[in-house]
C-alpha cells in the first residue's frame, strides 16, 4: 500500500529516483536544484555524492549509465553549462542503464546571474526532456526518464523550475524497484567518440529524435484537456497550474514532453481551438516551433514577457484584459540582501574597501561584497571567473594597472573551478594577488560540504583537501594563511601582495556564522559615553547596528555574533566584546 506524503518538488524527484532503482547520483548544490541530492542521500541503497562541479558529476553519472547501472545528475541552469560538454556527447554515445539530468530553471532570477531556459540547451544537445508541473508529477515523471531512457538509448533531462523545486505537494511513495545493474558490454563503436564513430552515432540520434517526436503524440504525459473550445492553451511545468486557476474553462494540450514536441498532436488540438495561446516561461521554446507548422494563430511571446516567472494574474492581464492591482506589492518594502551578523566576508571586504582595492568577484555569499556600503566587488560572471578575469586584466593592462585589485573566490568555488584558472596564471606568468574567503563551507546554497572540507555528501569522514599546500603545488612561493578578522595582519598582507611582481594567494579563514556547530561565546556591547558618533563602526554594514538619535550606536544581541569587527574599528573603546552569561 503507498504512503502519502507532502513533498518538495526537489524531494518528489528524489523519491522519483530513488523507486525507479537509482544506484548513482552526483551533483554540485546549487539553487534551486540542491536538496534533490540532499534527500536521495538519505537512501543507503543510492550511492550520493557531491562532485567538485556540474561536469564532473555529469561525468560520474555517465560512467555509472554505461557500467549498467541507473544514474542522475541534477545541477541548476547554469549548471548546464559547466556541464554541457559531457552531456552533448552523451546524447550520442547513448546510455546503457538509464541516465536522467536534472536541470533546475530559475525564472525571475531569485538565486542566479542569468535567466537562461535549460530546454534551449537540450535542443541544441539532442536530449528529450520532462517538465514537470507539480511534486506528484515531479516523482512520476522522475521514474518515466529512467524508463524512456532505456527504451530510446538517451539520457534523458528532467526541467524543474524554482517554484516547482520549492513548492509543496501531495505525493505517493511507491517501494523502490531494485533493477539489476546490466552486464557490461564492450562497445567501442557506441561509447569511443571519435570522429569516426561520432558520426555514425549522428545518424543514430536524428533518427532516434524522430522516433521519439512520431511516439510522443500517443504518450501519456502529454494529454489534451477539452473544454471551452473557444480558447486553448499549450503548456507545461508550472505555466499549466496558472492556466488552470485563471482560465479553468479554457481548452489545454499539456505537455510532459517538451522535447521533442508531438506534431500530430499539436496540429489536432490547435485545429478544435478558435483562439490559441503558448504559454510557456522564458524563451519560445515551444512557440517557434509551432509557428513554423505554419499554426500562425498561435499567440504567445507577443503578449507574455520572455522575463521573469509568470503568474496567474499576468495571465488574467494579457488574455482576459483584467488589469491587476500592484498597489499591495508596492507598499512592501524593500529587502535587498545583506551579509550575516558576523560573517568573515564583511571584515575582510571593509580592509578592502578601506584600503580601496577593488576586487574582481566569484559566485558565492561574498557577492553581496558589491553593494554598498562595502562597495569592493567590481565584477561577477560566474563559477571561477574571478581569477582568470584578473588575470585578463593584468595581460591587457599589465602589472601596475592591477596594483589596486584582487580575485575574491570561496573555497567551495575554488574547488569548483578554481584551481584551473590559478593554474592558468601561473602558467602564463602573471601577476595578481588571489584572495580565497575559506568559511568552511558552500555558504550560498545552505551549507554542503565539498572536497576541501573533509565530509561526503552522506556524511562520512574523509582526507579534506589542503587549499594551502595545494597552492603552493601550482608553484605558488607566497601563499599566506590568515584569520579573517585578523584587521591589521589583512591590510599588511594585502598592501604587500597586491606589489608584488608574482602570483600570490591569501587564505582567509573563519566559519561561516551560520554553520553548524559553529558557537560564538561573545557579544559586542556599546559603551555610549566613550562613543565620539564618528560612525567608523557602522561603515561595514553590520545588520546589528544601528544609529541613535543622539548619534550613538545600539547593537541587537539577539543579533549580534560577536565577531569583534565593530570593537577593533571604534578606536574609542566604545564598543566592548563580553562573554554571554
Amino acid at each position: 500500500m503507498s504512503e502519502k506524503r507532502i513533498l518538495l518538488g526537489n524531494e518528489a524527484i528524489a523519491r522519483g529516483a530513488y523507486e525507479a532503482g537509482v544506484k548513482v547520483s552526483a551533483a554540485y548544490p546549487g539553487t534551486p536544484s540542491t536538496e534533490i541530492s540532499e534527500a536521495i542521500a538519505k537512501y543507503d541503497e543510492v550511492y550520493a555524492e557531491w562532485s567538485p562541479n556540474e561536469k564532473v558529476a555529469a561525468e560520474v553519472a555517465i560512467g555509472a549509465s554505461i557500467a549498467g547501472a541507473r544514474s542522475m545528475c541534477c545541477m541548476k541552469h547554469v549548471g548546464v553549462n559547466v556541464a554541457a560538454d559531457p552531456l552533448f556527447t552523451a546524447a550520442y554515445t547513448g546510455v546503457g542503464g538509464g541516465m536522467v539530468v536534472v536541470a533546475a530553471d530559475d525564472p525571475g532570477m531569485y538565486s542566479s546571474q542569468n535567466e537562461q531556459d535549460s530546454r534551449m540547451v537540450a535542443r541544441a544537445a539532442m536530449i528529450p526532456v520532462l517538465e514537470p508541473s507539480d511534486s506528484a508529477e515531479a516523482k512520476e515523471f522522475t521514474k518515466r526518464a529512467f524508463e524512456l531512457s532505456e527504451r530510446y538509448d538517451t539520457p534523458m533531462m528532467v526541467r524543474s523550475t524554482t517554484r516547482l523545486s520549492h513548492s509543496q505537494g501531495i505525493v505517493d511513495l511507491e517501494e523502490r524497484t531494485e533493477r539489476e545493474v546490466l552486464p557490461y558490454e564492450r562497445n567501442i563503436a557506441k561509447y569511443v567518440m571519435m570522429p569516426g564513430n561520432a558520426i555514425k552515432r549522428h545518424v543514430f540520434v536524428e533518427e532516434r529524435m524522430k522516433k521519439m517526436a512520431e511516439d510522443a503524440c500517443t504518450l501519456d504525459i502529454n494529454r489534451t484537456e477539452y473544454r471551452d473550445l473557444s480558447v486553448g492553451f499549450i503548456t507545461s511545468g508550472i505555466p499549466y497550474q496558472y492556466v488552470r486557476e485563471a482560465m479553468p474553462d479554457a481548452s489545454v494540450l499539456k505537455l510532459g514532453l517538451v522535447h521533442p514536441l508531438p506534431r500530430k498532436l499539436i496540429e489536432e488540438f490547435a485545429s478544435k481551438v478558435d483562439k490559441l495561446y503558448i504559454f510557456e516561461e522564458l524563451e519560445p521554446v515551444i512557440e517557434e516551433q509551432v509557428k513554423s507548422w505554419g499554426i500562425q494563430k498561435a499567440v504567445g511571446k507577443e503578449i507574455f514577457t520572455v522575463q521573469g516567472e509568470y503568474s496567474a494574474a499576468m495571465l488574467r492581464e494579457r488574455v482576459l484584459g483584467r488589469e491587476c492591482s500592484m498597489e499591495a506589492a508596492a507598499q512592501v518594502p524593500a529587502r535587498p540582501p545583506i551579509l550575516c551578523p558576523g560573517c568573515p566576508h564583511r571584515s575582510v571586504y571593509s580592509v578592502l574597501n578601506r584600503l580601496k582595492i577593488h576586487a574582481a568577484g566569484d559566485i558565492g555569499c561574498y557577492t553581496l561584497g558589491a553593494v554598498a556600503p562595502l562597495s569592493v566587488v567590481d565584477s561577477t560572471i560566474c563559477m571561477g571567473s574571478s581569477i582568470s578575469t584578473l588575470h585578463g586584466m593584468e595581460k591587457a593592462r599589465g602589472k601596475e594597472y592591477i596594483r589596486n585589485w584582487v580575485a575574491v573566490i570561496g573555497d567551495s568555488t575554488f574547488m569548483h573551478t578554481g584551481i584551473n584558472s590559478l593554474m592558468n596564471m601561473v602558467y602564463n606568468q602573471s601577476c595578481g594577488t588571489v584572495v580565497i574567503l575559506d568559511n568552511s563551507t558552500t555558504g550560498m546554497t545552505g551549507h554542503q560540504d565539498h572536497a576541501a572540507t573533509g565530509k561526503t555528501l552522506k556524511g562520512e569522514t574523509v582526507p579534506a583537501i589542503d587549499i594551502t599546500r595545494l597552492c603552493r603545488s601550482l608553484g605558488i612561493e607566497h601563499v599566506y594563511e590568515i584569520s579573517a578578522f585578523d584587521l591589521d595582519g589583512l591590510t599588511e598582507a594585502f598592501r604587500r601582495e597586491t606589489q608584488r611582481d608574482a602570483v600570490s594567494v591569501i587564505i582567509t579563514k573563519a566559519p561561516c556564522v551560520l554553520l553548524k556547530g559553529v558557537t560564538f561565546p561573545d557579544k559586542c556591547v556599546p559603551i555610549p559615553e566613550k562613543c565620539k558618533k564618528c560612525g567608523a563602526c557602522l561603515r561595514p554594514g553590520c545588520p546589528a547596528l544601528t544609529r541613535n538619535a543622539d548619534g550613538t550606536i545600539s547593537i541587537d544581541e539577539t543579533m549580534c555574533n560577536g565577531c569583534g569587527l565593530c570593537e577593533k574599528l571604534c578606536k574609542f573603546d566604545a564598543i566592548e566584546t563580553r562573554r554571554k552569561a
